[in-house]
Order: C-alpha cells, then sequence, then structure tokens
C-alpha cells in the first residue's frame, strides 16, 4: 500500500509505501532530507509529524526520548508510513545528477594524527568517476554485511582519493581492524556518496561551523571547497576537543586563516591537562560561539559531533542566540558499535 507524505512548509509530496522508511521514499523521488546515518542511530533526521499515522521502528526508542515520541517526533530514516502523512522538514532539496555508486578502493596512506586518530587515504579506481559534494560521507561495505560510516575529509575538486579521519572506539570491530591490521594497498569497498550535509549555495549570510572532535572531517572538506572555489562569504570555525592532542590537525585549522579571506579559527579545549599549557579558549565549543556570537539572527550554522552536541547545540543556538531553526545545519555520529564516526 502506498501513502502521499506532504513536507511542510514547503508543501512537497510523494509517495512512501508502508514496508519503506520516509526517507528510503523521499530519496528515491530525488528529495533530499536532513540526514547523516540510516539506522537511527544520529538524530539528524527528526521530524515532526504534524498529522497521520508512522510506525516508528525498532531503532526510534534508542534515539527518541518517550517525551519526544509523545509530541509527534519521528525519525525519518525509521518511520514507515500507516497513512496519509503531513511532515514538517525544513531543509529539503532536490537531488542532483551525482549518482550513488558501490566501488574498490585502495588503501594509499595511513597516517597516525594523534593516538585514537587515523586519518585514512583511498584511492579510487582510475575507470569511475566518483563525485561528491563537500560534506557527505561514505560506507565501507564489511564482509558480514554491516556498514561503517565515515565523513570525506578533502575537497571534492579534482580528487582522484577520500582523506577519511578515523577514530579508535574501543571494543569497535571496523576501527579495531583499521588501528591494528589495515595495510597500505589492502582493498576495500565503499559506497557512496551518501547524507545531505552540505553548505547551502546561494545564500549570502555569514558561516559559522561548529566541530567536535572528529567531526572536523566534513567542516575540513567544507572549507577546502570553499578555497578551491574562492567562496566569499565570511566563515567562522569553532572546534572543539577534550584536550590538545584531540586537535589533530590544528596547523591546517590555522592555516586557512592565511587562505581563505574573511576566514577566523576559534580552537576550544574543553579539559586540558597542565601539561598542554593551554592558553586559548576553554570550555564547550558552542558556549564559546555563544559568547562571540550572541545574535545569530543573521547566520547559518553548520555543525558537526555527536548527538548530545548537536541537540544541545541546536537548543542553546536557537532558544538563546536567535538563529532561525531553518538555519542550523548538522551531521552527527554515534561511536556505540562504529555505527557512525566522522
Amino acid at each position: 500500500m502506498s501513502f502521499q507524505v506532504t513536507l511542510q512548509p514547503s508543501g512537497l509530496q510523494y509517495s512512501a509505501n508502508a514496508d519503506e522508511t520516509l526517507l528510503e521514499a523521499a530519496l528515491a523521488a530525488g528529495l533530499l532530507l536532513p540526514y547523516s546515518c540510516r539506522d537511527g542511530a544520529c538524530g539528524v533526521c527528526k521530524s515532526q509529524v504534524l498529522s497521520g499515522e508512522v510506525d516508528l521502528g525498532r531503532y526510534s526508542e534508542s534515539t527518541l526520548t518517550a517525551d519526544e515520541r509523545e509530541r509527534g517526533l519521528t525519525l525519518l530514516c525509521c518511520a514507515q508510513p500507516r497513512s496519509d502523512l503531513s511532515v514538517e522538514v525544513r531543509q529539503v532539496t532536490r537531488a542532483g545528477d551525482i549518482p550513488v555508486k558501490k566501488l574498490p578502493c585502495r588503501v594509499q596512506k595511513i597516517s597516525r594524527a594523534a593516538a585514537d586518530v587515523i586519518v585514512l587515504e583511498i584511492k579510487l579506481p582510475a575507470s569511475e568517476k566518483f563525485q561528491f559534494v563537500a560534506g557527505q560521507y561514505i560506507d565501507f561495505l564489511l564482509a558480514d554485511g554491516k556498514r561503517r560510516s565515515f565523513s570525506i575529509a578533502n575537497a571534492p575538486t579534482g580528487a582522484d582519493f577520500l582523506e577519511l579521519h578515523v577514530r579508535l572506539v574501543p571494543g569497535g570491530q571496523f576501527t579495531t581492524h583499521v588501528f591494528d591490521k589495515l595495510k597500505e594497498k589492502d582493498i576495500l569497498r565503499f559506497e557512496g556518496p551518501l547524507g545531505s550535509f552540505r553548505l547551502q549555495e546561494g545564500s549570502p549570510k555569514p558561516v559559522v561551523l561548529l566541530a567536535g572532535g572528529t567531526g572536523f572531517a566534513p567542516i575540513k572538506s567544507i572549507v577546502e571547497n570553499a578555497i578551491a572555489s574562492g567562496l566569499a562569504r565570511p566563515m567562522t570555525l569553532y572546534w572543539g576537543s577534550r584536550d590538545l592532542a584531540g586537535l589533530y590537525q590544528l596547523d591546517v585549522a590555522r592555516g586557512w586563516e592565511e587562505r581563505l579571506p574573511g576566514f577566523r579559527f576559534v580552537p576550544v579545549l574543553s579539559d586540558a591537562p597542565a601539561s598542554d599549557n593551554w592558553s586559548g579558549r576553554t570550555g564547550l565549543a558552542h558556549a564559546a560561539l555563544m559568547a562571540d556570537l550572541p545574535d545569530l539572527s543573521g547566520h547559518e550554522v553548520y555543525a558537526c559531533g555527536s548527538p548530545a552536541m548537536i541537540d544541545t547545540a541546536r537548543k542553546d543556538l536557537t532558544e538563546r542566540c536567535g538563529l532561525p531553526a531553518e538555519a542550523f545545519f548538522a551531521d552527527a555520529f554515534s561511536f556505540s558499535n562504529d555505527a557512525k564516526t566522522a
């Protein structure tokens, strides 16, 4: 059975079968809704059901609170329609002509950026043209049928390889393999590009970038693409970590201030030990942002980090700094069982 889904306030409509998720049906219809995973781990696709009924799916209870479910919130990547629906989704774009592909790749370089972070470069097949938008991610396809997602950290212009930032997850099957066994020239398979996290084209508003830990990866792709394309919008990056080692490409980010006019970088440490000799900003990255920019009504914010960080930043920036809800764009990841790692 098929149902009609209406997205508000855009009024865009598409059909969804009872056995597919609202996200799957939207993507098949050429509509890009906000999402960062497809299994309910991140919460980026959390949306309000205005009318109609959905089956929340077996993953929703771990991401949605009882209060959120009571208020009609759902996860587009998990919910299946049980009637015609009206759903509030403010960030909707139409898919372009970039195809999603399943491809082999060869490990080109493995670099230890920190004790728990590896920068992985994978070489793309010479016979296949791979396109992506800065901010998107890929899924590695594992032998047991599982997937592991990683944000692309390099710009899409002229790239014949992908740069990925892999944080070691204690007990994580895939990241442990990357740190302990993966070798240069090993062959992997992936699917991509995936995800809707990207800089909004055509907007003149100043850009604020907010990254936590390896959430720096898609932000790096966006900034380096801005440098390559000559983007003139003012851009400020707040990158937060517990300690100095967590800012594993600090010099790279600092170097952007010279390469991109109007760019400003603010590193923030929340729990720096005395041995770091840190004299910069401390506390939470989004708190530093609010202190510097108490009025965000004319800005756009692009945030990448843990679901808890994203939820807190979205709430504080919209309620306390006047950021319009539709001007907050997010990519969230979860370290649970290696599920989604930016």
